[in-house]
């Protein structure tokens, strides 16, 4: 499970499925050197997104 407070790398090395949410909303997140220092829920709201509805998505996906 991760949560808005997951590093975005460390969650994606965990759970490399999550990339497939990424891509579904075209969010570099995977290849940006940020993501090293980011969490979830900075890079999502960075980015304009639902935060608790795509780490919801992710959590799903993983589960």
């Amino acid at each position: 499970m991760v949560t808005r407070d997951s590093n975005i790398l460390k969650a994606v090395q965990e759970y490399p499925i999550i990339a497939q949410v990424f891509r579904k909303y075209g969010l570099g997140c995977i290849g940006c050197m940020i993501s090293s220092g980011e969490t979830l829920g900075e890079g999502l709201q960075a980015h304009g997104m639902d935060v608790d509805k795509v780490i919801s998505e992710i959590n799903q996906l993983i589960g």
